[in-house]
């Protein structure tokens, strides 16, 4: 048995000297022929999967040329574990023709996204990095007065949240919120028609004081959070985002916070990432705004798990077991 890590770097930390990272062992005790690679570069991809039975990746794309090429070897594949959630840089109906099987891994970062939501949400109402900022540039130690109250803060409690997309994240996040003293609304999901609970997210975005997306990119959600929807919201409303980028419309965002209608957004994801060819929140100048770089599911605890259901997915296959399989 072979098997071929095609892009760990995505889940591990650069480890420096006396520090502690992700342990692999769950994999390697599997079966001791692993390659693993930091990064993989499409043209690299080829190669680097001829010979595997089994490939790991996040974010590396294997296509149907890639695919085909792949079972075409001696040793032919026939297990694809996709270090996330999402499936959408595997081909699935060549993966399926060519006999091969796919799975992926659910709610491993669950305790850390919320607990990521709520960093965010706490941070801007307690305006923690613009106390920080005058602190670092002295205000405080020419201060009159034992504290600072430059900025105003607010509290969560007795706040409405509103939360788009009810699954396992919004859920988690709706359980947190309520430990907060808030009162969460459900908008209706996007794309289906309104049911018992939930409210139109028109509706919704004129009432919250926070307004959190759980929900995927698809067709229905893409841009579902404009200029528009933007401008329903109260003046001193929050915006977070730790879906997908592509849900809020990003020039849009940058030109509410700019013009003050809107209290404050945070966002740890962008349309494209990393970034490399801009983004309107990247801009210097926007008030109110937190971006951090994709890191809400990233905690030591979330990753391990990931490394741990990748292997448990690969010991059920082996072992001819369903577990995870997506096809």
């Amino acid at each position: 048995m072979k098997g071929v890590f095609l892009d760990q770097a995505s889940l591990l930390r650069p480890v420096v000297s006396g520090d502690d990272d992700v342990d692999l062992s769950p994999l390697t005790a599997l079966f001791p022929d692993w390659r693993f690679y930091n990064k993989t570069m499409p043209e690299q991809t080829a190669e680097r999967v001829l010979g595997a039975d089994i490939i790991i990746c996040n974010k590396v794309v294997l296509d149907r040329a890639c695919l085909q090429q792949a079972i075409a070897h001696e040793q032919a594949l026939r297990l694809i574990c996709v270090a996330a959630t999402g499936t959408n840089n595997i081909d699935l109906p060549a993966a399926r023709e060519f006999g091969i099987n796919v799975c992926n891994v659910t709610n491993y970062a669950t305790p850390s996204v919320t607990e990521h939501v709520f960093a965010l949400m706490l941070a801007l109402v307690r305006r923690l990095p613009d106390y920080q900022r005058i602190v670092a540039g002295g205000r405080w130690q020419r201060s009159e007065q034992f504290c600072l109250l430059d900025f105003p803060i607010t509290e969560l409690s007795g706040r409405k949240l509103g939360i788009v997309g009810y699954g396992e994240l919004g859920r988690s996040v709706a359980r947190v919120a309520e430990a907060f003293g808030m009162q969460v609304l459900l908008a209706v999901r996007p794309g289906s028609e309104a049911c018992d609970g939930r409210m139109p997210l028109e509706q919704m975005l004129a009432e919250v004081d926070v307004l959190s997306l759980h929900c995927p990119l698809t067709a229905d959600t893409q841009g579902l959070i404009g200029a528009a929807e933007l401008a329903l919201m109260q003046p001193h409303a929050l915006l977070i985002n730790t879906a997908r980028g592509g849900i809020v419309d990003e020039q849009a965002l940058a030109d509410a916070l700019r013009n003050n209608r809107l209290g404050g957004a945070a966002v740890d994801v962008l349309s494209s990432e990393p970034p490399v060819d801009g983004n309107p929140l990247l801009a210097r100048d926007i008030p109110g705004l937190i971006v951090t770089p994709h890191i809400a599911w990233a905690s030591r605890e979330s990753r391990q798990c990931l490394i741990n259901e990748i292997a448990a997915n690969i010991h059920a296959w082996i072992r001819r077991e369903q577990r995870n399989r997506v096809c």
